[in-house]
């Protein structure tokens, strides 16, 4: 297996137009445990560790575009303020030692539909960032996966940013697992309120990542956004049923098709509470 070692990002992408196969590697918690396991051996792996330009993250004009190579330490201490879902998920990720090497671009990359931070790039409407040495392109991150740990990106692409809104109003997310991280999700949850607007995306209960749009769109039409007062429970039951009804679960050793559903639902009410309390009283609400 050779090591490519780029120093650039022009650099990088060159090595990916010649060598398409390579596999990305940053902090390398996912790809690692494949090779460990002998689930995959490509001919090569393209070290981006020492790309200055995939290590860094900016905000203007109301958006904040995150480095792919940016860890999760670093979006919890620096961004959970303009971002504070992405923080919240980057929370349940791992150990502090994998959240000081994993990265949002490297969960991007694997494409599992478990993956803690897609539930949140959904709602809020994120665009993934691609580059080749033919160019530049933004996707819609709900375009960008396409099956179980598949996405769209060509062979010759790499992932060198995520742009997201900054300020977006309440945004939550939500996670089930035997403890709050150092675990798969069995299923999780993320919600976004804005401008009467409502992004809601379910993780690890379907084939890919995905929002739901009809609870979305119920959502946006029923909330009295003019309005302090709290919700009624009819209708958090009825934004948790429908989230329940966009996903498609399997039965694994992590749970049963039907027990995601039941606990997706709870997660929508509960999320929508703590979001809706925000929206509200201008007090964010922790989960």
């Amino acid at each position: 297996m050779e090591f490519l070692r780029p120093s650039t990002l022009a650099e990088a992408l060159a090595f990916k137009a010649e060598r398409p196969g390579a596999v990305p590697i940053a902090g390398g918690t996912d790809v690692m445990v494949e090779l460990n396991f002998d689930h995959r051996r490509p001919d090569a792996l393209l070290d981006l560790t020492t790309v200055p330009e995939l290590a860094d993250w900016s905000a203007s004009d109301g958006t904040v575009r995150l480095g792919a190579g940016v860890p999760y330490s670093r979006v919890i201490a620096e961004v959970g303020e303009l971002v504070p879902a992405l923080a919240m998920a980057s929370r349940t990720v791992g150990s502090p030692q994998i959240r000081n090497r994993g990265t949002v671009g490297g969960n991007l990359g694997a494409a599992s539909p478990a993956g803690d931070t897609h539930p949140v790039l959904l709602a809020l409407g994120a665009r993934v960032e691609a580059a080749s040495v033919r160019g530049t392109r933004i996707l819609p991150a709900e375009e960008f996966y396409v099956g179980v740990k598949r996405h769209a990106l060509a062979a010759d692409e790499l992932i060198t940013a995520v742009h997201l809104p900054a300020h977006a109003g309440p945004q939550q997310f939500a996670k089930v697992g035997t403890r709050n991280a150092m675990v798969i999700a069995v299923c999780s949850f993320a919600l976004a309120l804005r401008d009467g607007q409502v992004g809601a995306a379910i993780g690890s209960a379907a084939p890919t990542p995905r929002r739901a749009r009809e609870a979305e769109e119920f959502l946006a039409a029923e909330l009295p956004w003019g309005s302090s007062d709290a919700l009624p429970d009819s209708l958090k039951r009825r934004f948790g049923e429908l989230v329940a009804q966009a996903t498609a679960p399997i039965d694994d050793v992590r749970g049963s098709a039907a027990y995601r559903k039941h606990a997706l639902s709870v997660l929508a009410r509960r999320t929508l509470t703590w979001a809706w309390d925000e929206y509200r009283t201008g007090e964010r609400v922790c989960a």
